[in-house]
């Protein structure tokens, strides 16, 4: 391993406990990674996609325009190596590191970040081989990658985040109990006893710092033992004595065997020299690729030498962006140019070399061979797991009170407005049921569809650590939002049905709460599917009243007799279909009601209801199941998208 010059080293070392934790000590398969002409196009989006895109590097962004984000790369970082992408905003830091994380398949059609929002097509080129192999689920396995943002559940606290990480990474060779003993490890580790038990936290909700929250990020990704670790940005936004100790960590991660690769944008110079490596990127050139402590000499030897002391990492960015050496302005384009130049001419060569070196050393660590469906969990462990985290993070939600004023608001002002109102004056009873089938239609379906898009992130990211099966995740949330699904709608219809004037019958209730309840599941059904589909919340909330005024409105209560053209929408209305069975469930085909005084006359035969009818209701119920398993194929299909699809 290159190490750093011996001033520089005093300098470098952190300050740590002279007692290594376990954690340190656990042995990994060494992984090094070499790159070769690393190459990434992409086609920029259009303006309707623009929005969609924003986590694409700053000058990616432009429409309808191919950019070449990385510009032949070349390279290698081996275990027992900290190596840091040094460059300007959008220069293909970010890119990059994605691309050593396999978050930009090699030959792909389409990048990650369609994943993200169906957008910005691109493709990669060019060798990133890992231990002499491509990148396959073995490596996957034994790669953490933390994103620039922290991902994490906000109503979690510090200790459950990292305890439900533990029992989905970690294999089963492993009990339950060493499991928590790794998450209190790592929590000891990378100093968060303090904040154990205090939640996550949020944009609206008061948790731990930004630093505390970074460490999280990182020792989730340090559960698993990585062999490779990936940080993108780990010190952005952090005071320098925060950044120092989070750096300091890493060090010493990679000083036990780890590969570790990070971006960072403005480094001190006491963490500058922590670095073993340095990639310098322009515009997606590299202009440096070699180690931090002879960096400032390398540019000395090309004419560009600081005027004054300086944070070397300053004086980087500074050559990087094309301000010269002395800070005198200049055209940034030819300055760029001749580092790319100067590069190719003076450095390319030794770096080619020494990263074919690198491949050579590394196929004597070889590649642990996997299965590709291989888990180290199994399926009913991550459902259990997922579904107990669901509950815990959305137990704030499920039942908060202003869901509980909003139903229970509505279901008493209903019940006052139908105060025992009767089959004298049958418009208004048909009338409730109507709205009792409009209401549990709109509001389960608006509940439904932030599921997905919210969680878009936490899903990408860990799906793509192949934290757990697509189809796990899938139904424990479908499972965990059931009570919330179930309860309140059953005190709705407990509550307006006594005070609605319904028949007073436990049979006839039980069909009404039936009825009702399995309207609730179809419309959340139909709001996971847009919500899976569409991605986008204002598209999707846009999308979902389109469907649902469509369906209340052909739903047969406001217009009996549709137009011919208009009239195949009923039947794919849940709504036509619930309001029948609800107008099944209280009326009979031969009961009569008082239409006029001393004069009765079948209900069947009231305008209203003879237009729906009384008959086919186990078709209805069927077409109704249909619907219901119908619309959550097409959520957990949708889904595949994201991350990993199995």
């Amino acid at each position: 391993m290159e190490g750093i010059g011996g001033a520089e080293m005093e300098l470098a070392t952190p300050a740590v406990d002279s007692e290594t934790h376990d954690l340190l000590r656990q042995p990994i398969q060494p992984i090094s990674v070499k790159f070769e002409d690393v190459v990434y196009k992409i086609k920029g989006p259009n303006n309707k996609e623009k929005e969609k895109c924003s986590l694409l590097p700053l000058g990616a962004r432009q429409p309808d325009a191919e950019r070449t984000i990385l510009k032949g790369i070349t390279g290698a970082v081996r275990p027992g190596e900290m190596l840091a992408l040094l460059g300007p905003s959008g220069s293909g830091k970010t890119t990059f590191l994605s691309a050593l994380g396999g978050r930009l398949p090699l030959s792909s059609k389409t990048s990650p970040f369609a994943a993200l929002g169906g957008c910005c097509p691109g493709k990669l080129s060019g060798s990133i081989k890992y231990n002499g192999h491509h990148f396959s689920d073995s490596i996957n396995r034994r790669t953490g990658f933390v994103t620039q943002d922290d991902i994490l559940y906000p109503h979690l606290t510090v200790y459950e985040s990292l305890l439900y990480t533990a029992l989905l990474r970690l294999p089963n060779t492993l009990s339950k109990g060493e499991k928590v003993r790794h998450a209190d490890a790592v929590i000891s580790e990378l100093g968060l006893s303090a904040c154990k038990t205090s939640i996550i936290g949020g944009q609206f909700l008061r948790g731990v710092s930004g630093g505390e929250k970074k460490r999280v990020s990182i020792g989730q990704e340090m559960l698993i033992n990585p062999s490779l670790l990936l940080l993108d940005e780990p010190t952005s936004g952090l005071d320098s004595t925060t950044a120092q100790r989070i750096v300091s960590t890493l060090w010493e991660l990679a000083k036990a065997g780890r590969t570790v690769v990070m971006t960072i944008h403005q480094p001190s110079s006491r963490l500058f020299y922590m670095f073993h490596k340095v990639i310098l990127l322009s515009d997606g050139h590299p202009v440096y690729i070699g180690q931090a402590s002879t960096a400032m000499e390398y540019f000395a030897g090309i004419g560009h030498a600081p005027s004054v002391a300086m944070n070397p990492a300053d004086f980087l960015l500074d050559l990087a962006n094309g301000v010269s050496s002395d800070g005198v302005d200049q055209d940034q384009r030819t300055a760029k140019q001749r580092l790319v130049t100067a590069y190719a001419t003076n450095l390319k060569a030794k770096v080619v070399v020494d990263a074919h070196a690198a491949e050579q050393l590394a196929m004597e660590f070889g590649e642990e061979k996997r299965k590709k469906q291989e888990w180290h969990t199994t399926w009913w462990q991550q459902f259990r797991v997922l579904l107990e985290r669901g509950l815990k993070e959305r137990r704030h939600e499920a039942f908060s009170r202003l869901k509980l004023f909003q139903v229970f608001t509505v279901s008493l002002l209903s019940g006052l407005l139908w105060w025992h109102s009767d089959t004298t004056h049958l418009q208004d009873q048909v009338g409730l049921l109507f709205f009792c089938t409009n209401f549990w239609g709109f509001f389960p379906l608006f509940q439904s569809i932030f599921t997905f898009p919210q969680e878009r992130l936490m899903l990408h990211k860990e799906r793509s650590s192949a934290m757990y099966r697509l189809s796990a995740y899938f139904m424990a949330r479908i499972a965990g939002d059931l009570p919330m699904e179930l309860l309140l709608p059953t005190s709705f219809v407990t509550i307006i049905y006594w005070m609605g004037g319904l028949k007073p019958d436990p049979l006839h209730f039980l069909c009404t709460l039936f009825v009702v309840l399995y309207n609730v599941l179809i419309a959340g059904g139909l709001g996971l599917a847009i919500g899976a589909m569409v991605m986008n919340l204002r598209n999707a909330t846009t999308l979902g009243s389109v469907i649902t005024l469509t369906f209340m409105l052909t739903g047969g209560y406001f217009i009996q007799k549709v137009p011919v053209f208009m009239a195949w929408i009923r039947y794919i209305s849940m709504t036509h279909y619930t309001f029948k069975l609800l107008l099944g469930s209280q009326y009979s085909v031969d009961e009569m009601y008082e239409c006029e005084p001393g004069k009765s006359c079948r209900i069947a035969d009231f305008p209203m209801i003879k237009a729906i009818g009384l008959d086919h209701m186990v078709r209805s119920a069927l077409v109704l199941w249909i619907m219901l398993v119908g619309y959550r194929l097409v959520a957990y299909a949708s889904l595949t998208r994201i991350g990993k699809i199995n």
